[in-house]
C-alpha cells in the first residue's frame, strides 16, 4: 500500500448516508470513534462536532462544518433456523454537516456550494495543508498579512489579510474579560507593525483611538510612536487638546459642545457668534480704545434700556445678565453691590435711584449714569478686556447678543437659557481640554493619537468624541482621498448608545446621525470605523449593520445575542449557538474578509504591551507587600508618550 493510499485510510472518516439542502449526514466508520489519531508519529484531532471535514465527490473538494452528530440504536435481525437474534449495525454513529465551500482547481478555499456531495462519498479529516488552504484569507498576489490568531480546535496559525481587513469598518463585541481588548490592540499593533516599514505609511495612514478607561495609554500599546493626550475636566494638571481659535469658534462646534438644538439655539449662537468675532476682530486690529469705547457703548446702551423698561420680569432677567458681564471685569467682592442702588417700584412700575421715589429712571435717563453698575463700565480699560479668557469673553457676547434679541423681541427667553445654562456649566470643562493655539495640530507629527477620557466627566465623554470625531472626518475630506483615517473608539456604548438620560432626544439623534454618516459615507473617503463594546444592545442597530468584519467574543445576555443575531447575516446557526460558551481569547471572525464564520484564537500579547485592562483580584490587592501592589495593573500608572500643554 503506497503512501497515498495509506493515508485517505487512516484520514477517511465514513460516508456520505444523506443530504438535506446544505445539510449532509456522514455514517463513521466504527473504528473511528476515538479522540485523537496517531498518523506518522503526528497526533490528529479526529472528526468532532465544530470541527471541518472534507468529501471527496471525484476530484472535487467539498469542505462542510460539523454541527452535530447522533448515536442510532442497534440493529436487529432475527434467525429463523437458529432461533435467535443477530445484531446488524451497533452503534452507528451519524455525523451531521453543513457545507460551507469547495477547493477550487486553482488549490484555494471558495465559500458557497458549487455542487452537492452523493451518497456514498467520502469524507476525510482535514490535513493540516488544507486547514490552512480553508483559513487562507489572503488575495492573490497580496503579501501584507497579520498572524495575530490559530484555529480554535486545531490550534493551526492563520493570518489575515491588511487588505479587506482594515480598509472596512470592523466591529469586536464581547462580555468584560472575554479578550475583547486583547483583540482590538493585537489588530491594530499588528497593522502598525506590517505598515510601518513602509514609505508614506506615516503620511497617509491615520490612525485615532478614543479610549474611555484609559487601557491603551501605556507607551509599548499600539505603538511607541504615538501622541497620548491624558485628558481631565478636573483641573488644569493634564493634556489639552490643541485648536486654532477659528476652529474651536466655529458654529458646528460650538453647536456640539453646547449641545444647541437646531432650530432655536443654534441660530441664536451663529448671531452671537458673527457680533463677537466682528467686536473682537475690530478691537485687535485697531490697537486703541476706539473700538472698545464701541463695545463699552454696547453696555452702557443696554443698561439704559433696561433701567427704563416697563416689564419687571423681564428688565431684572436682563439687569442680572448685565450684573454678570460686569463682574468678568472687576473684583468678585462688588458683583453684590452693583445693582444694590437700583430699586423698582411696583404701583407705578419704573425703576428708581437710591430708595429716592423721585429719582425716576423713566423720566431722567441721566440719573442712569450715577449707578454703580454704569460707572464699573464707564471705568473699564482695554487691558482689563484683553485679560479675559477667550470662552469668557465669548460668553459676554452671547449675554449681550440676548440682551439685544430680548429688547427687539427676536427670542424667547425660555428658549435660549438652557444653552446659556449648559455654556456655565461646561465652560470650566472645556478650558480644561482645550486650549486655542494659532497653528494647532492635533496629529502633533505623528500618526497615531490615544485620546484617554478616563478622566473626564459624563457631560464630556459624549461631547469630547462627538467634535473631535466629525473634526477629524471633515478635515480628512478636503485632504487626497488616496490617505486613510481609521477611527477606533473602544467601550463604544459610552457614545454610540442608542438609549440616554442625560440628554434631549433631539441631541441623541444628532450624535448618533453624526456617526451613522460617517460610518455610512466615510468609507468612500478612506476612513474606516472599529467599534468595541460589551453591550452591542445598547449601540445603535445602523451602526452595527454597516460594520463589514465582526470579531464576536462571548457574549451572554440575550439582548446582546439577539442583536449580533440580527445584524449579522454572516453567522450560521451554529456559531451563533457557540457565543455563550466561548473560552477567553477565542472569538468567532465573521465577515467579507473571510469566505465563511472562523472560530480563532487571538494570540495574547506580552504584558508590556498589553491594554490595561485586567480584572483587580482581591487576593493580589490584600497582600502585604507593597511590591506586589504596585505592580498591578489598575494601580499602574498611565504613561504619557507625548505630552501637550
Amino acid at each position: 500500500m503506497n503512501d497515498a493510499l495509506l493515508k485517505d485510510a487512516v484520514l477517511r472518516v465514513g460516508e456520505v448516508c444523506g443530504i438535506e439542502g446544505r445539510k449532509v449526514f456522514i455514517r463513521l466508520d466504527k473504528e473511528k470513534n476515538s479522540s485523537d489519531l496517531l498518523f506518522y508519529g503526528d497526533i490528529l484531532k479526529n472528526i468532532s462536532v465544530g470541527s471541518y471535514v472534507e468529501i471527496r465527490k471525484g476530484f472535487l473538494s467539498i469542505i462542510g462544518k460539523a454541527e452535530g452528530e447522533k448515536l442510532e440504536e442497534d440493529n436487529f435481525k432475527y434467525r429463523e433456523n437458529e432461533n435467535q437474534y443477530k445484531i446488524i449495525d451497533k452503534n452507528k454513529r451519524t455525523l451531521v454537516v453543513t457545507l460551507s465551500g469547495f477547493i477550487g482547481s486553482d488549490g484555494r478555499f471558495i465559500g458557497g456550494i458549487k455542487e452537492l456531495p452523493l451518497i456514498g462519498d467520502e469524507a476525510f479529516i482535514l490535513t493540516e495543508s488544507k486547514i490552512h488552504t480553508i483559513h487562507d484569507l489572503l488575495k492573490k498576489n497580496s503579501s501584507l498579512q497579520i498572524c495575530i490568531a490559530k484555529t480554535d480546535i486545531e490550534e493551526v496559525p492563520i493570518s489575515l489579510p491588511v487588505d479587506g481587513l482594515f480598509n472596512s469598518h470592523i466591529a469586536i463585541f464581547g462580555n468584560t474579560g472575554s479578550g475583547k481588548s486583547n483583540t482590538l490592540a493585537s489588530l491594530y499593533q499588528s497593522m502598525v507593525t506590517a505598515l510601518s516599514a513602509k514609505p508614506n505609511f506615516r503620511s497617509n495612514c491615520k490612525l485615532f483611538l478614543f479610549d474611555f478607561n484609559g487601557e491603551y495609554t501605556n507607551s509599548d500599546c499600539l505603538s511607541k510612536d504615538k501622541t497620548v493626550y491624558n485628558l481631565t475636566t478636573n483641573d488644569d494638571s493634564k493634556d489639552k487638546i490643541p485648536m486654532t481659535f477659528d476652529e474651536l469658534m466655529d458654529i458646528e462646534t460650538l453647536s456640539i459642545l453646547l449641545e444647541a438644538t437646531e432650530k432655536t439655539q443654534k441660530p441664536f449662537l451663529k448671531r452671537a457668534l458673527k457680533y463677537y468675532k466682528q467686536v473682537k476682530e475690530s478691537i485687535d486690529s485697531d490697537g486703541n480704545n476706539d473700538s472698545f469705547s464701541y463695545f463699552k457703548n454696547i453696555l452702557k446702551r443696554s443698561i439704559k434700556n433696561t433701567l427704563q423698561m416697563v416689564n419687571k420680569d423681564i428688565a431684572i432677567k436682563i439687569l442680572d445678565y448685565l450684573v454678570e458681564i460686569v463682574s468678568f471685569f472687576i473684583k468678585t467682592e462688588t458683583e453684590d453691590k452693583l445693582r444694590e442702588d437700583i430699586n423698582y417700584q411696583n404701583k407705578y412700575e419704573y425703576f428708581y435711584l437710591n430708595n429716592d421715589t423721585n429719582k425716576n429712571f423713566s423720566t431722567d435717563e441721566k440719573l442712569i449714569e450715577q449707578t454703580l453698575i454704569f460707572k464699573k463700565v464707564d471705568e473699564l480699560s482695554i487691558d482689563k478686556y484683553c485679560a479675559i479668557t477667550e470662552f469668557n469673553l465669548f460668553f459676554i457676547f452671547i449675554l449681550i447678543q440676548l440682551i439685544n434679541d430680548l429688547f427687539h423681541y427676536k427670542t424667547q427667553l425660555d428658549h435660549i437659557a438652557p444653552v446659556i445654562n449648559r455654556f456655565k456649566a461646561k465652560q470650566t470643562s472645556i478650558e480644561h481640554v482645550f486650549k486655542i493655539e494659532k497653528n494647532s495640530n492635533i496629529w502633533d507629527n505623528s500618526n497615531i493619537v490615544v485620546l484617554n477620557l478616563h478622566d473626564v466627566n459624563l457631560d464630556m465623554r459624549k461631547t469630547i468624541p462627538l467634535l473631535i470625531a466629525k473634526h477629524i472626518y471633515n478635515a480628512h475630506k478636503q485632504e487626497n482621498n488616496q490617505k486613510s483615517l481609521s477611527i477606533i473608539i473602544d467601550e463604544a456604548h459610552n457614545i454610540l448608545s442608542k438609549t440616554s438620560f442625560r440628554e434631549t432626544e433631539d441631541w441623541k439623534d444628532y450624535r448618533l446621525e453624526t456617526f451613522e454618516e460617517i460610518i455610512k459615507e466615510g468609507r468612500k473617503f478612506g476612513v474606516f470605523v472599529t467599534i468595541a463594546s460589551q453591550r452591542p444592545n445598547d449601540i445603535s442597530e445602523t451602526i452595527i449593520s454597516q460594520a463589514h468584519n465582526y470579531f464576536i467574543h462571548q457574549l451572554i445576555n440575550q439582548k446582546d445575542l439577539q442583536t449580533i443575531g440580527n445584524a449579522v447575516s454572516y453567522i450560521d446557526k451554529i456559531t451563533e449557538e457557540s457565543i455563550p460558551t466561548l473560552p477567553v481569547g477565542t472569538c468567532v471572525f465573521s465577515g467579507i474578509a473571510t469566505p465563511m464564520p472562523l472560530k480563532i484564537k487571538i494570540n495574547e500579547l506580552p504584558d508590556d504591551q498589553k491594554p490595561d485592562s485586567n480584572t483587580l483580584k482581591f487576593e493580589r490587592i490584600t497582600e502585604n507587600t507593597p511590591s506586589i501592589i504596585s505592580k498591578l495593573p489598575l494601580n499602574k500608572k498611565n504613561q504619557k508618550v507625548k505630552r501637550r500643554n
